[in-house]
């Protein structure tokens, strides 16, 4: 990359390039060609930004919420990529950094917990961002207030949300209960629980329909356990483990069908090592390691199949590289 990154943003847009936003201390943007294999920075963000989302909207913009830097942490701005330009656009009502942002088949964008410095914890508030009107309002809160959890869109339009933490009473718990988003109603409900508590966690939507949640930590290490979601029943329940405990690394659903498991800190280290998550088999088994080691990066599926991870701890790097899962060797 032109710039080291750490906590930053990675988006695919709809030309296929890589849209990588801010990090630790940075203001800057950049984009990916993986027709060319190169990186080229692009107009500087109106408002530096880390621990924020980076959401494709349906008119192919790029929003950009919440996050630890800045002056207004409630600003948020829009990326124009036919003219390469910023803009603001509405506020926040709640601070959020270390939040989720999911897009709804309706083209709203659900913005959900994280750290509100306004209260100093984590929070349960969840809004809403209207493209059209380019305006947030408020909808249902969360029954736990949690940050770097996971929120996950389901076939059948609820979003569900799991993991995370709050601190409670000056100590750090990490939140076991599931909930549901109902964008219908803006109201939410209950689900299963999860075998293991985990925050900083990976989650992915399976093509049957299940979510799998893997990995993540503890207040007492890093987690190598695996757990699936089945919306039908409500309920989680444990698969294959990983071979490699690991938190703040990336989970992505490759073309295949299979799960990319890269990266992260594992047993005070930060790790080059990948593995695969086979939904047939419920197995994860080793794949090529990375050529640098990553934690905090980004991994991103390329409309060629190939994912590109980016950035991160150690120092944070500006070193890529390319996955390419029809590569065996």
């Amino acid at each position: 990359m032109v710039t080291g990154r750490a906590h930053h943003t990675a988006t695919l847009m709809l030309n296929g390039d890589v849209l990588v936003i801010g990090g630790e201390g940075e203001s800057s943007a950049e984009r990916y060609n993986p027709t060319r294999g190169t990186w080229s920075r692009i107009a500087t963000l109106l408002r530096g930004v880390s621990g924020h989302t980076a959401t494709l909207l349906l008119n192919g913009k790029v929003l950009v919420a919440g996050g630890a830097a800045g002056a207004n942490p409630l600003m948020t701005q829009l990326f124009d990529p036919p003219s390469g330009t910023w803009s603001f656009t509405g506020n926040l009502n709640t601070g959020h950094s270390g939040h989720t942002a999911t897009l709804l088949p309706n083209g709203k964008v659900l913005v959900v917990g994280g750290y509100d410095a306004n209260i100093g914890n984590e929070t349960t508030r969840a809004e809403l961002y209207d493209s059209v009107s380019g305006t947030w309002t408020v909808t249902g809160s969360m029954k736990e207030a949690r940050s770097y959890h996971t929120a996950t869109l389901l076939p059948n339009g609820k979003v569900l949300v799991a993991g995370g933490f709050n601190f409670t009473t000056n100590h750090r718990t990490q939140v076991k209960p599931t909930e549901l988003y109902d964008p219908t109603t803006g109201r939410w409900t209950y689900t299963g629980l999860l075998n293991e508590h985990r925050e900083s966690h990976g989650a992915t939507l399976l093509p049957d329909g299940t979510v799998l949640v893997a990995g993540g930590s503890t207040n007492q290490g890093y987690l190598a356990s695996a757990e699936l979601y089945d919306p039908a029943s409500g309920i989680w329940s444990l698969t294959g483990r990983m071979i490699v405990p690991r938190s703040e690394f990336t989970l992505t659903l490759l073309p295949n069908g299979q799960v990319l498991a890269a990266g992260g800190y594992t047993r005070d280290t930060i790790s080059a090592s990948a593995e695969l998550y086979d939904p047939a088999a419920g197995v994860f088994t080793r794949t090529g390691q990375m050529i640098n080691s990553h934690a905090q990066h980004t991994a991103t599926l390329l409309t060629t199949g190939k994912v590109l991870v980016a950035g991160g701890y150690p120092d944070v790097q500006a070193n890529a590289e390319l996955y390419d899962p029809g590569d065996t060797d």
